[in-house]
């Protein structure tokens, strides 16, 4: 029981979000321990629970306080929970926002129930999970904004945390990065933590968007 991914559903659509419930549940690794009909009823329930979850599928369009901004709220005091954005709007703009307001996944709500399994999983294990679309609008929209920052010092990153780093935005998890590159799974952890702590990161999916803009790693890699 202790190891299932425990999962909130935040969707002001009663069947919509019972639809997510129904196909979540079956999944013999999923816990849904709530469902929200708001931003606020979420971000109030986070703050009052005893057990907070590792992943929110959260609606953008909601009535109180919408996703984004529910996103933001919660990025900020609880940046351990992953989420993954639900929306019916699948344009670049869009995206992008999301993913500068700490969105670890993106799914459009005509996705298929094996798309949308796949997604949790992948983002449970490694953090974040952006298809070939989301990491394009990362590029587009994100190398536009830093264009005019300096060039990270040669020595910023050591050699080996770049090694890391570009293993982890090609979305494998520390285990396979550990057999990769023949360390250990704590090593690799360190070396995770330290990108983080040098690129003032708060998670996985930050560390992605930082390796883009500041061109260490690119789409062609």
């Amino acid at each position: 029981m202790s190891n299932k991914i425990k999962i909130i559903i935040a969707d002001d659509e009663e069947l919509f979000r019972k639809g997510i419930y129904f196909l979540l549940q079956r999944e013999p690794n999923f816990e849904v321990i709530f469902e929200a009909s708001n931003g606020a009823e979420l971000v109030e329930h986070l703050k009052t629970t005893s057990e907070l979850p590792q992943i929110i599928m959260m609606d953008l369009k909601m009535p109180l306080i919408n996703g984004v901004e529910a996103t933001k709220i919660i990025h900020k005091d609880f940046p351990n929970i992953r989420i993954i954005a639900l929306t019916s709007y699948n344009t670049k703009s869009f995206i992008a926002n999301m993913i500068k307001v700490g969105a670890a996944s993106y799914l459009v709500k005509n996705a298929s129930p094996k798309d949308m399994i796949k997604t949790v999983n992948e983002v449970a294990q490694k953090g974040f999970y952006y298809n070939e679309l989301v990491m394009e609008v990362i590029h587009q929209n994100m190398i536009s904004t830093v264009s005019s920052k300096t060039v990270l010092d040669e020595d910023f990153l050591t050699e080996r945390e770049k090694e890391v780093l570009e293993l982890i935005c090609k979305q494998h998890n520390s285990t396979e990065i550990a057999e990769m590159m023949n360390l250990s799974v704590r090593t690799v952890d360190g070396h995770r933590n330290n990108l983080l702590t040098k690129t003032n990161s708060k998670n996985v999916a930050g560390l992605v968007i930082f390796a883009i803009q500041n061109k260490i790693i690119t789409l062609d890699n």
